[in-house]
């Protein structure tokens, strides 16, 4: 009588593996260069990014520059080109961070975030990467705008550890404004109310001391001037280039934008999870 050998188990197949994160970096990555190609496929938000600031500083300097008096100088377009330089390079910035309210406003709305729920994608790097993407055109811009100003005349004897100050001041507002657009975008229902919600935004360097000396403002408009985060960040900027010291400015420039990147962060904190769990 034979015995009869236990039957060995039939190895199961292995189970699939589980598909693995991208992680948060290759995502970031990967959607700031989608941001950025689709910027530059888009040559009118090139021509906003990168012309507008050109002209605008042209036309200033050269239609108002021989009448405006911001110095004991005569007037001079050449000392309005110094005086004005600062306030340009962060109205450029404000002009081209609007156009990241549209494109995340449209990513909000339009799907991407539903197609990254099936990709290994954390779908915060869409705000993220439209951040990276605008801080890069609009330094850009502001290095254009640097060239175009010294080509008409622009010069100073400051130290370059003051023009990298300077350019560290400009740099930080363009991430604050852009994180503010990025929120307005959020917050937005539409790509046409994301341009409208930060409009106010853009008039800001012309309600300071930017393209004229705040003394010269009515009373009630001087106060609004004074207290308002472009008018200690533009005449920091512009003391910097010009080698002089900037007192109090830079530090209350610095609360000024960590406060308002709080701000955005919060609200983006509390928008995001509420939007892309529709």
């Amino acid at each position: 009588m034979s015995v009869l050998a236990p039957a060995r188990p039939v190895p199961h197949p292995a189970d699939p593996a589980e598909p693995r994160s991208a992680g948060f970096l290759t995502g970031l990555l990967v959607l700031s260069r989608r941001s950025l190609l689709h910027s530059f496929r888009d040559p009118e938000s090139v021509l906003m990014a990168v012309l507008l600031p050109v002209m605008m500083m042209l036309i200033f300097v050269y239609v108002l520059g021989g009448a405006m008096s911001v110095g004991d100088n005569a007037p001079s377009h050449r000392e309005y080109l110094a005086y004005v330089l600062p306030a340009i390079a962060l109205t450029a910035a404000g002009f081209g961070a609007s156009y990241t309210a549209v494109v995340v406003s449209n990513d909000m709305t339009t799907g991407l975030i539903d197609r990254l729920r099936t990709m290994p994608f954390p779908a915060v790097t869409v705000l993220l990467g439209h951040t990276v993407a605008s801080m890069a055109r609009n330094l850009v811009a502001t290095v254009v705008v640097a060239l175009v100003a010294l080509a008409v005349g622009f010069r100073t004897d400051a130290p370059a550890v003051s023009l990298l100050g300077a350019f560290g001041l400009i740099a930080l507002w363009i991430l604050v404004i852009t994180v503010v657009f990025a929120t307005l975008g959020l917050l937005a229902g539409s790509a046409e109310a994301a341009s409208g919600y930060g409009f106010i935004l853009l008039f800001l360097p012309y309600l300071s001391s930017g393209f004229a000396p705040v003394g010269s403002m009515p009373g009630w408009l001087r106060v609004f001037a004074e207290h308002q985060p472009m008018t200690p960040l533009i005449d920091a900027s512009r003391a910097l280039m010009h080698g002089r010291p900037p007192g109090g400015d830079v530090a209350v420039s610095v609360l000024w934008c960590a406060g308002l990147i709080a701000l955005a962060l919060v609200v983006a904190a509390y928008v995001f999870p509420r939007r892309t769990s529709r």
